[in-house]
């Protein structure tokens, strides 16, 4: 047979066929997905906060696809299985045979039942451990309230595992309806419909009609209320930051309105905000109908509300279209980047889109230096690592870029169009790289010739790096405040005299993040008696000042630096503090802070940071 162009591309990019016509091969789960398939999950789990587990029982009901196949595999890690039962053709429920394997450092443990006959449903009794990693139980001193526990879970990547026995992986998508126990004053909350969480009473019950990935399974439970902002959106947060957080992300509809325009009608009905305790790793997390949100951005003048666009996106990008394997990651994170950015571009204007592109451009290419040259590649190979590892800025911010070269080459309205189109082909499906590839070559490439050759795609998909052309963003905010910065460095202009007073937070972080890394102590010492920038409360200026006077050895920050540590546990914001302290010498004191604040941060976290000690 002849092989086409696009065939021999793909041949040539790793792909030794046409994704289409293959059902993608997720490294990372043990579930026997060829043979079954699970369609819909029901979870009856007791909250214990004293033990710090989940308990009770999780219903697979299932779908055969091989006449012969009698077996169910399951990944798990850290779990007790008590029982498994299930439910014959008769409707009977039968005692199943099951064997939990040995656990694997990365996968965990292969959980493998065995039924007599094929069974329509599948029930495993079961309890999560302490140390399931992706669940962080808190004491009430660890909460911003003081008076209840909180309990909250992040299953993205391979976490799901971790709390229930699952086909852990995005090549398949289930529905799930849960009943949840909570201590009476403790309310509990999921990525489903959350009417049900309105009264509170200890005894929860959720629903989530759309079919969704594994790890966009997702729960908390704490001294949590409720505040509406518009018809569609609302927070759930602990008191004492709910007021703040409704004024600080009341923009959220007019986001969503904004994006049903340019990418089709919002899927999901409803979309709230969870406000998690401080110490989850993360920025956000896109748990369809109730994103999980970090205290960190509130603060207090929407500076950092792209963060609440980026999670909305995934609405489209990720929940609706999502990568069948993480190495396929930056499907999700490269068009959810690129479409929080046309989202804040829409709702807040084009400077500050510009900016944002720029930052997170330049942190791209600062962190391009510290990367192995294979993981800078969109289309990443993980060779049995942990999927976390392809957590970086290439998926996405390379893979925004990428989708930005491909507007700015053929135009906003035919790449919106394009965009639209992939949105509703792959509504509620999984898909490779290949598979984009194909689609973007038919609906695009080929469709409007002689613009962008296929193998120019494949060069931002799987050669390392940026391609010599990629797109560069420049603010015409950030060349004026260079000019004023290298007008302070030569001695024209005094701190004070600096023109702060109209800075967006965007110029605040290029001026502190293009500083020499070697700024006098004099200068730094000026700077700060300016504009307190040690004590600032914008968490992401902190974290820049901290980053500069670490390197430099400016010592006036520890205290505040101390206080940064303790009471945050977002990763971002954490770690590279973490490094660049054991980096430049200040290895003893990390550590002695670390150990005391350790017991407040996420398992991710601790990991994260154990093995910088480690080394």
């Amino acid at each position: 047979m002849k092989l086409s162009a696009l065939t021999t591309s793909l041949m040539l990019a790793g792909f030794s066929h046409l994704a289409l016509a293959t059902q993608a091969v997720d490294e990372h789960t043990y579930a026997n997905l060829n043979d079954v398939i699970s369609t819909h999950l029901h979870l009856d789990l007791d909250v214990d906060f004293a033990d710090k587990q989940l308990e009770g029982f999780v219903e697979h009901t299932l779908d055969w696809r091989t006449a012969q196949a009698r077996t169910l595999v399951l990944d798990t890690r850290d779990l007790e299985i008590d029982k498994v039962m299930y439910q014959g053709k008769n409707g009977q429920w039968h005692k199943a045979a099951f064997t939990l394997a040995k656990r694997d450092d990365v996968k965990g443990a292969k959980l493998t039942i065995t039924f007599k006959q094929q069974a329509k449903k599948a029930r495993i009794y079961y309890n999560s451990l302490p140390q399931a990693s992706g669940l962080q139980w808190l004491t009430p001193i660890q909460t911003a309230s003081k008076t209840h526990p909180f309990m909250y879970s992040q299953s993205q990547a391979i976490h799901a595992r971790s709390w229930i026995p699952v086909q852990d992986t995005p090549a398949m998508r289930v529905t799930y309806s849960a009943r949840i126990n909570t201590p009476e004053d403790v309310r509990a909350v999921m990525s489903a419909d959350n009417s049900g969480a309105f009264i509170k009473d200890g005894d929860y019950w959720f629903d989530m009609p759309q079919a969704i990935p594994p790890y966009l399974i997702a729960i908390g439970a704490g001294n949590l209320e409720y505040k509406e902002m518009s018809h569609q959106t609302a927070i759930f947060a602990e008191p004492q930051i709910l007021d703040a957080s409704v004024a600080e992300f009341n923009d959220t509809q007019a986001m969503i309105d904004k994006t049903n325009v340019m990418y089709g009608e919002y899927a999901w009905g409803r979309y709230d905000l969870l406000m998690l305790p401080p110490s989850f790793p993360f920025g956000g997390m896109e748990n369809p109908r109730l994103s999980f949100i970090t205290p960190t951005v509130v603060a207090g003048d929407k500076s950092l509300v792209n963060l609440i666009a980026h999670e909305l996106a995934h609405s489209w990008s990720g929940n609706l279209v999502t990568n069948a394997t993480w190495e396929d990651l930056w499907l999700n994170e490269g068009f959810t980047s690129y479409v929080e950015n046309r989202i804040m571009e829409e709702v807040f204007g084009r400077e500050r889109a510009v900016m944002e592109q720029a930052l997170d451009t330049a942190g791209l290419k600062k962190q391009l230096k510290n990367i192995p040259a294979p993981d800078t590649r969109l289309n990443l190979k993980l060779n049995g690592r942990d999927p976390d590892d392809a957590f970086s800025s290439v998926p996405y911010t390379k893979g925004q870029l990428f989708l930005l070269y491909l507007e700015e080459k053929f135009g906003r309205a035919r790449f919106d169009e394009f965009v639209k189109g992939y949105f509703s082909k792959y509504s509620f499906k999984s898909l490779t790289t290949a598979e984009f590839t194909v689609y973007l070559n038919t609906h695009l490439l080929e469709k409007y010739p002689g613009i962008v050759s296929l193998e120019k795609a494949n060069e931002w998909i799987h050669q390392p790096g940026l391609p010599t052309d990629a797109p560069n963003p420049t603010s015409d905010a950030f060349i004026n405040v260079d000019k004023v910065s290298a007008a302070w460095l030569n001695g024209e202009l005094s701190a004070t005299a600096l023109p702060t007073n109209k800075w967006t937070v965007h110029e605040w972080l290029h001026f502190i993040n293009n500083l020499p890394r070697d700024l006098s102590l004099d200068k730094m010492t000026e700077l700060d008696s300016a504009f307190n920038l040690t004590t600032s409360t914008n968490a992401e200026r902190a974290f820049a000042w901290y980053m500069l006077a670490v390197g430099n050895g400016y010592q006036a920050i520890y205290p505040a630096l101390d206080e940064h540590l303790s009471g945050i546990g977002r990763r971002k914001l954490i770690v590279p503090l973490y490094k660049a302290l054991v980096k430049n010498g200040k290895r003893a004191w990390a550590q002695k802070v670390y150990q005391a604040a350790r017991p407040g941060y996420h398992p991710l976290a601790q990991g994260t940071i154990d093995a910088i000690f480690n080394k």
